[in-house]
C-alpha cells in the first residue's frame, strides 16, 4: 500500500504535458527573440552602426555575414549542451541555455558602435553573436524533448510543435518591439540610441523565463534511463555510431524550413527597403503579420502530423515553399504593401509552418532516449549553417551581382528544397515509432 501512494503521489507531482509543453514555449519564444532581434536590425540598421565606410548593400552584406555566425556556433552548443543533456539531464541545460542568451543578447545592447570603438565595435558584435549561436545550439534540443518526451503517444505532434511556436512568437515580439521603437523615434535617435532598447528588455524576459523553467519536472523518459543508470558515457559519439544516416536526413530535411525562413524574416527586409525603396515600417508589419498567423497553423500542421504522418506534411511545406519562390518576388516588385503581406505570410504560416509544426517529433522520433538530444541537437544545428546562416547571404550575394534580376535567388530557393523533399522522402516514418 504504501509503495502504492508514494508512487501515485510522485505521479501528482509530475506537472500535465500542457504545463510542460507551455513552460517550453515561453522559453524559447524568449530565446527566438534574443536571436532574431539581431537579424531584423542586421537587415535595417548594422550596415550604418557598424559597418559605415561601404555602401548600404555591401554593408548589409557584411551584417549578415556576422548573423550567419550565430548559426557557425550552434553545432557547438548543441554537441556541448547535448552530451550534457544526456547525461544529466534536459531541464539543466534549459538554465544554462537562457542565461548565456540573455547576457549576449543584453551585451550587445551595450556596445559601442563603429563611430566610437572602430573596428572593435565589429569584434565585440561578432562576438556577442557566437555567445547568441552557442547559446540556441544548446537551447532547442532540451526545449523539444521536454515537450515531446512529456505528451502522449498519439499527440506528440501536437505538444511537440508548442516549442516550435517560440520561433514565430520570438519573431513576432522581436519584430513588434523593434517595431514599436523606431515608430515612437526620429531616425536619427534610432541610430543614435533606440535601437539599444529591445537588446536591453531582454534583460526582463530572461528573467520570466528562468522562473517559468524551474516550474517544470525532467523529462519522464530521461527520468527512466537515469534511474535505470542506463546513461552512456559520449552520447554525440555513440549518437553518430548508432544513428548516422538518421543525422544527415535530419539536416537535409532543415534545408528548406531553415533558408526558406531566413529569407522571409530577415533578407526580404532588406531587399524590400533597400532594392524596391519600399517602406520600412510596412515591411516589418508584413513580417509581423505572417509570424502572427504562423503560431496558429504551426499547432494545426502538428495536429494533422499525428493523424497522417509526419513526412506527407514536411513534404507539403517543402514543395509549397518552392512553388512560392517565384510569386514571391512577384509580389515584392509591385511594391504594394498588401501584396508584400500575401506574399509573406504565405512562405511562413504555409510553406514554413507545414514543415516546423511537425518537425519537433519528426526529429526527435529519429533518435533514441539515450542519445536523443546529441542526435537531435547535432542533426538540427549543422545544417542551420548551410541553410539559416547562409540563406540571407547567398540571397544579397545573387542580388548584388545580378540586380535587378531575382531568378537566381528563386533557383537556390527551389534547391534548397529539393534538398528537402529527398531527404524526408529517404526517413523513416516515425509516427507510430517509439525509440527506446
Amino acid at each position: 500500500m504504501s509503495e502504492a501512494i508514494s508512487v501515485h503521489q510522485l505521479q501528482a507531482k509530475q506537472p500535465s504535458h500542457v504545463t510542460v509543453a507551455t513552460a517550453s514555449l515561453i522559453g524559447t519564444a524568449i530565446e527566438w527573440y534574443d536571436f532574431f532581434l539581431y537579424g531584423t536590425a542586421a537587415a535595417l540598421i548594422f550596415n550604418k552602426l557598424f559597418f559605415p565606410t561601404f555602401d548600404p548593400m555591401m554593408g548589409t552584406l557584411l551584417a549578415f555575414a556576422t548573423y550567419a555566425l550565430g548559426f557557425i556556433a550552434r553545432p557547438l552548443g548543441g554537441v556541448v549542451f547535448g552530451h550534457y543533456g544526456d547525461k544529466i539531464g534536459r531541464k539543466t541545460m534549459l538554465y544554462l541555455t537562457l542565461l548565456i542568451m540573455g547576457a549576449a543578447t543584453a551585451a550587445i545592447g551595450f556596445l559601442p558602435t563603429y563611430e566610437t570603438a572602430g573596428i572593435w565595435a565589429a569584434i565585440l558584435l561578432v562576438t556577442c553573436r557566437l555567445i547568441q549561436g552557442f547559446g540556441l545550439g544548446g537551447e532547442w534540443g532540451g526545449a523539444v524533448l521536454m515537450a515531446v518526451e512529456h505528451a502522449p503517444a498519439d499527440k506528440k505532434g501536437f505538444y511537440g510543435s508548442w516549442p516550435q511556436l517560440g520561433a514565430p512568437l520570438g519573431l513576432v515580439l522581436g519584430t513588434m518591439v523593434f517595431s514599436v521603437v523606431s515608430s515612437m523615434l526620429t531616425d536619427a535617435q534610432l541610430y543614435a540610441w533606440g535601437w539599444r532598447i529591445p537588446f536591453l528588455f531582454s534583460i526582463a524576459l530572461v528573467l520570466v523565463g528562468l522562473w517559468i523553467r524551474f516550474t517544470i519536472a525532467e523529462s519522464p523518459e530521461f527520468q527512466k534511463v537515469k534511474d535505470t543508470k542506463q546513461e552512456v558515457k559520449m552520447p554525440i559519439v555513440d549518437a553518430i555510431r548508432m544513428y548516422p544516416k538518421n543525422i544527415l536526413l535530419a539536416m537535409g530535411a532543415r534545408f528548406a524550413e531553415n533558408g526558406f525562413f531566413y529569407i522571409y524574416a530577415t533578407f526580404v527586409l532588406a531587399y524590400a527597403t533597400q532594392s524596391l525603396g519600399m517602406n520600412k515600417q510596412d515591411m516589418l508589419n508584413g513580417v509581423l503579420i505572417g509570424a502572427a498567423i504562423e503560431t496558429f497553423t504551426i499547432p494545426a500542421f502538428g495536429a494533422l502530423s499525428d493523424r497522417v504522418g509526419r513526412r506527407p506534411i514536411y513534404i507539403f511545406g517543402a514543395i509549397f515553399s518552392a512553388l512560392m519562390s517565384f510569386p514571391l518576388f512577384m509580389l515584392l516588385a509591385t511594391k504594394n504593401p498588401q501584396y508584400a503581406w500575401i506574399a509573406i505570410v504565405l512562405g511562413l504560416a504555409v510553406g514554413h509552418a507545414a514543415m516546423y509544426g511537425p518537425q519537433a517529433s519528426f526529429l526527435s522520433e529519429l533518435f533514441g532516449t539515450k542519445v536523443r538530444y546529441s542526435g537531435v541537437s547535432l542533426g538540427y544545428n549543422l545544417a542551420s549553417i548551410f541553410a539559416g546562416a547562409l540563406s540571407p547571404l547567398i540571397a544579397t550575394g545573387l542580388m548584388t551581382a545580378y540586380a535587378p534580376a531575382t531568378w537566381p535567388i528563386s533557383l537556390y530557393m527551389i534547391a534548397l528544397a529539393l534538398i528537402t523533399v529527398v531527404s524526408v522522402y529517404f526517413a523513416t516514418e516515425t509516427r507510430k515509432i517509439v525509440q527506446g
